[in-house]
């Protein structure tokens, strides 16, 4: 996931997200530490999801579409802020935002990382300007439910391992948040 810089701290928590302690966010990923992040899904009014592609030169999964924001509190700060604050970084807006899932997951991301992580996953809605952090963000898009999970399904490879797996996990109750039920 990502974050403003490769050793900004992360909080390290136990499997029941009780902080034990920080280390380097490099660090944690190199070690498979587990650790608390943050993910904003963002729809806008005709019910389509935000992706964005991140940029090529992030230290991982550069170059994939994942979610609207990914990234990682820092020791002090609430999730909710957290994710307000990294989705206006990211992506140049700032919305309304409530809870929808905690996810947990420990998996091999490209360049020989480990993502053990609790993510809070958040979601909103946005249908003004964009302006994504070209360090972060390559390209954004908007897209249709039904369409992003025929081509996740078709190019898996194409798509951020954390955010294929919460579509695989909550796609029924994402499709839901959608359509406004």
């Amino acid at each position: 996931m990502t974050g403003s810089a490769d050793n900004d701290p992360v909080i390290l928590v136990d499997a029941d997200d009780v902080q034990v302690g920080t280390a380097g966010k490099l660090d944690a990923h190199q070690r498979g530490l587990k650790h608390r992040a943050i993910s904003v899904l963002v729809r806008n009014s005709q019910n389509e999801f935000l992706l964005q592609r991140r940029n090529p030169a992030k230290y991982h999964s550069g170059g994939l579409w994942t979610n609207a924001c990914c990234s990682h509190p820092l020791p002090g700060e609430a999730v909710a802020d957290a994710a307000r604050r990294r989705l206006s970084q990211e992506m140049g807006f700032a919305c309304a935002i409530e809870p929808l899932f905690v996810y947990q997951y420990n998996e091999p991301v490209p360049g020989g990382l480990i993502e053990n992580e609790v993510v809070h996953v958040f979601g909103g809605r946005h249908d003004g300007a964009i302006k994504p952090d070209p360090a972060e963000v390559s390209e954004f898009k908007w897209v249709r439910y039904a369409d992003m999970r025929a081509d996740m399904r078709a190019r898996p490879e194409a798509y951020t391992v954390w955010f294929r797996q919460y579509i695989d996990k909550h796609g029924d109750m994402l499709g839901g948040w959608l359509k406004g039920h």
